[in-house]
């Protein structure tokens, strides 16, 4: 018997490293903990969902989401680790 389910950090990086940024955001803020870069990575998903609302309060959502797709990469793909 072959145990086909894969976790959630494997599903993470196989969307980052298929270039699926939106999904990968997605996924990662259903993570509960994600450090340093929680915030970031919440914005950036947020500003991704809501882009018009983050506009009308002055702020480019395409900056917010490079800011955190860059977050996910330093944190679950740092150089070095690719290939896990």
């Amino acid at each position: 018997m072959t145990d086909n389910r894969t976790t959630k950090l494997a599903r993470l990086r196989a969307l980052m490293r298929a270039g699926k940024w939106q999904k990968a955001l997605a996924l990662a803020n259903s993570f509960s903990r994600l450090g340093a870069e929680d915030r970031v990575i919440r914005t950036a998903h947020d500003a991704a969902q809501h882009g018009q609302f983050y506009r009308q309060i002055g702020r480019d959502p395409d900056v917010l989401i490079a800011a955190g797709v860059d977050a996910l990469l330093d944190r679950y793909l740092p150089a070095g680790k690719a290939d896990e």
